[in-house]
């Protein structure tokens, strides 16, 4: 085991193609990049109109079963998976979020793959990266200062300070800033109220970044922001504060695709991260459709568990965007699975917990299949696994008639996803053949508690919901404003299908409390909030930033 590479050290032995190259090979010129150095670059709007008609690859969905803390290689088979496309001669592209500074130096580290499977620059990616975060944070926090600065200043909207439901955010994990009191210092420093941060990628204006179409459509989104309500009642937007324009101003380099490159050379977007758990976890619909014109393949990847992320990208961001999917691979691990069948020690062979545990792939699986698309499981492999237990889950697979393929990508790159591959090809070769053609779970005309009680009894497997009067003073408000047919995002845990983290496997005979129901009329969806999700992470007992270290020639170390 000490021999050992750690994703970083592989990652810096990788011989890097120019981005221009990279590029090159797939249809974009050098006048069509702004480039970020030798190795990273953005897309410029010219490119993004000319490819308008041309016509689109297929789409790959990647999701997992619910995790364990750690994560269960969901970017990594990603990676792997586009690698391994690539490697046969389809000509493939990859789309991912990128990774907030906030799990960097937390708990779960970067979000660029691990092994033989990773995004490079990968030093870059996880830190600072073009900038597109610090983009997001300046304009989000253009927006609070301007609600400040008008109340200040005569406040002629009339906003009711009490119902201002803007926050401030930073791209950090830091607990001491979720409740906070503006103002003080008397009357120079403007009224004091109550206010808070969140972390970057929960803020609407992330949202907004990964839904638009075009820099005006952005614009246009973020001037439709409710800030606040005014003291009759009604709506106050980002629009009535006259700063949407400026807000799009500072990220008119933010709305552009970043392209990077595999350990392999395969082309990679990586724009765009909102949190899957608190928003819609997808990278940006301009990113994905993009390389839809540019592949004949396009692998991407949701937040988290199918629950959360790839039911987003499914009843929101394929909606909005009018993607088509055709083909849902499920990640699925030993260790994750002996997890929801109650196992502690996750490195030893436990068949008993790894039966018991199937019920959570078993139901992601059901989930999955609602939506008329083919579904695959990736076996991601870790070197503790042993051959039983995989053919555990392969025979569990088969008697679900479901395809299902054994991953090495961690350790072999894209040859450790060949088998992935030919499933995948498999099954959208199956489907094309089929009737079957991706539908959303719900219509946007039913009633704000109908598309959410529909997600939990089909997604989550729930009895019913629980809505608290907050929610339903909400929800009410809404149906007064018109708000009423966006489409739903729920914030959630990850740890298990309802919404209590501790209830592992295919929980039963519960119910989902829906606590509040917060407006993001700019992104375009209601986030109905289930259980007690923190939009502020704090940083644990002894965080990864303690790891991370630079030396006297740059070289990073402790990154992963």
């Amino acid at each position: 085991m000490s021999n050992v590479k750690s994703d970083i050290e592989i990652a810096q032995e990788c011989k890097m193609q120019p981005i221009t190259e990279v590029a090159k090979n797939f249809g974009l010129s050098e006048d069509e990049l702004e480039l970020y150095g030798k190795y990273k670059a953005k897309v410029s709007f010219e490119a993004i109109k000319r490819l308008e008609k041309e016509k689109d690859g297929k789409l790959v969905l990647v999701t997992a079963i619910s995790p364990t803390p750690a994560g269960e290689g969901k970017s990594t088979t990603t990676i792997g998976l586009g690698q391994a496309l690539n490697k046969i001669g389809k000509k493939t592209f990859i789309a991912l979020r990128e990774p907030s500074l906030g799990p960097v130096f937390g708990v779960k580290g970067g979000a660029a793959g691990g092994g033989y499977a990773q995004v490079v620059p990968m030093e870059d990616i996880n830190l600072h990266f073009t900038g597109d975060m610090h983009a997001i944070t300046a304009a989000n926090n253009l927006l609070s200062a301007a609600i400040d600065n008008h109340i200040n200043h005569g406040n002629t909207l009339r906003i009711d300070s009490r119902q201002i439901v803007w926050k401030r955010v930073i791209d950090m994990n830091d607990r001491a800033l979720r409740n906070v009191v503006v103002g003080l210092g008397g009357k120079a420093c403007g009224f004091t109220r109550q206010d808070g941060f969140m972390i970057t990628v929960a803020s609407e204006v992330m949202a907004i970044l990964c839904l638009a179409s075009d820099l005006m459509d952005l614009k246009e989104r973020l001037g439709k922001i409710v800030i606040a309500y005014n003291l009759d009642g009604d709506p106050v937007t980002a629009k009535d504060i006259n700063v949407h324009g400026a807000m799009a101003m500072l990220l008119k380099e933010a709305i552009k695709p970043n392209i990077v490159q595999t350990l392999e050379n395969t082309p990679v977007f990586i724009h765009g991260g909102p949190f899957a758990n608190i928003a819609h976890g997808c990278n940006s619909l301009l990113a994905t459709k993009m390389a839809l014109k540019l592949s004949d393949y396009v692998v991407t990847e949701a937040g988290f568990a199918a629950d959360l992320g790839a039911e987003k990208f499914l009843d929101i961001k394929a909606r909005l965007g009018n993607l088509e999917p055709n083909v849902i691979v499920i990640v699925a691990t030993v260790r994750a699975l002996k997890h929801h069948g109650g196992d502690k020690d996750l490195k030893s062979e436990n068949i008993e917990t790894l039966t018991k545990g199937l019920v959570n792939l078993e139901k992601h699986i059901e989930s999955m299949q609602k939506y008329n698309l083919p579904v695959v499981v990736a076996i991601n492999k870790f070197i503790t696994d042993t051959d039983a237990e995989i053919q555990v889950i392969k025979d569990f697979c088969a008697k679900m008639d479901v395809e299902v393929a054994n991953c090495e990508i961690w350790e072999k790159g894209g040859e450790g996803g060949k088998e992935l591959v030919e499933k995948v090809m498999n099954a959208i070769e199956k489907n094309e053949k089929s009737d079957k053609k991706y539908t959303p779970l719900y219509d946007l005309n039913l009633s704000i508690e109908e598309k959410i009680e529909k997600i939990a009894k089909e997604i989550y497997g729930a009895d019913g919901v629980n809505f608290a009067p907050k929610a339903l003073n909400n929800i009410k408000k809404y149906v007064e404003n018109g708000y009423d047919k966006l489409p739903i995002c729920i914030s959630k845990t990850q740890k298990s299908l309802s919404d209590n983290p501790n209830l592992l496997g295919r929980p039963t005979g519960f119910t989902i409390t829906i606590n509040e129901v917060r407006l993001s009329a700019g992104a375009g969806f209601l986030v109905a909030m289930a259980g007690e999700i923190i939009d502020m992470p704090g940083l644990p007992r002894k965080p990864a930033a303690e790891l991370i270290d630079i030396d006297e020639n740059g070289v990073i170390s402790g990154l992963f």
